[in-house]
């Protein structure tokens, strides 16, 4: 059985890499995130074809770098195309919207450590 490659271009994809505020235990971090941000980000805008939280499990025997990893989750949405990120990005974060959103986010991140970019994906798959 073989592998094959491909590059999967159906849809506009951003991970954000967020850390959590400082005295802020993970397990707290986990249910805020997935208790109260995860729904209020579905209320307000429209909702990402994909939205998932990927939590790091500090410490484990596979890290790699550890030492320069300072973020607590890879956050994924994606949508069909850009113009539906942006219409997003604009109905969660402007106005009194954008307010909410931001000051929900300061309940459990560190803000100013944010950072996010735009990723492709490239899938293999067995045969």
């Amino acid at each position: 059985m073989g592998t094959s490659e491909k590059r999967s271009t159906a849809m506009f994809k951003v991970l954000s890499y967020l850390a959590k505020r400082d005295g802020m235990a993970t397990e707290e971090f986990v249910d805020y995130y997935e208790n109260h941000h995860v729904p209020l980000i579905l209320s307000v805008g429209p909702v990402p074809t994909v939205y998932k939280r990927h939590y790091l499990h500090h410490g484990d025997a596979v890290d790699v770098g550890a030492g320069e990893i300072d973020f607590d989750v890879v956050t994924e949405v994606a949508f069909p195309d850009r113009s539906a990120f942006t219409s997003w990005m604009e109905a969660v974060g402007t106005g009194d919207v954008g307010d909410r959103v931001a000051a929900d986010e300061a309940r459990f991140l560190d803000r100013s450590r944010t950072r996010a970019c735009v990723v492709h994906d490239y899938v293999t798959t067995r045969d």
